[in-house]
């Protein structure tokens, strides 16, 4: 799959991104697996250098908003890294657990892969500026709400919603002061 203009982007550092498991099979209903995922994000953030603005597990799928440090990696670069350890470690424990659920993952896999988590490709948007930050923000704390899994968004466990009302960083340390500033 292509870069879909990325390299147009190289020196773009503020991105709304989202990425969903394959067939929205809900992976992340499990709690371990969301800290699976947190624990790949937080090794990379020391890799990358990459700031994490905002963010939201969903059961299929996670958007965040992230501050990249270009000399230390692309969104790209990012976001292969996190997919594929992440998928590694999960895969690794359904098969640990002989799961019924690996079925899923094997189903219509390309050519010379064994499984497949994620979709191949993940969806970005560059923030231009404070008003789509706050847009942004606003759909990703909102989503576990509007899937009625909480009443409001800061309940939800996995959500920088917490950060943001209750200066709750024990889940991932979100940069709030963002919020205040202009993103241009």
């Amino acid at each position: 799959m292509g870069l879909r203009n990325r390299s147009l982007f190289s020196e773009e550092q503020f991105y709304f991104v989202t990425t969903t498991v394959k067939g929205f099979i809900p992976v992340f209903e499990r709690y371990d697996f969301c800290d699976i995922l947190l624990n790949n994000i937080k090794h990379y953030q020391q890799k990358r250098e990459f700031i994490i603005l905002g963010y939201v597990i969903m059961p299929t799928h996670f958007h965040w908003i992230v501050k990249t440090e270009p000399s230390k990696g692309t969104i790209s670069d990012i976001m292969r890294d996190i997919k594929k350890y992440t998928a590694w470690d999960i895969l690794e424990q359904l098969e640990s657990e002989k799961s019924a659920l690996l079925k899923s993952f094997s189903k219509n896999v390309k050519t010379g892969q064994k499984r497949q988590f994620w979709i191949h490709r993940f969806d970005d948007e560059v923030i231009r500026n404070h008003k789509m930050f706050w847009v942004k923000l606003k759909y990703i704390h909102n989503n576990p709400v509007k899937a009625g899994m909480v009443e409001i968004a800061e309940e939800y466990k996995y959500s920088s919603a917490r950060n943001y009302a209750h200066n709750d960083h024990k889940v991932i340390a979100v940069d709030t002061l963002w919020g205040g500033v202009e993103i241009v």
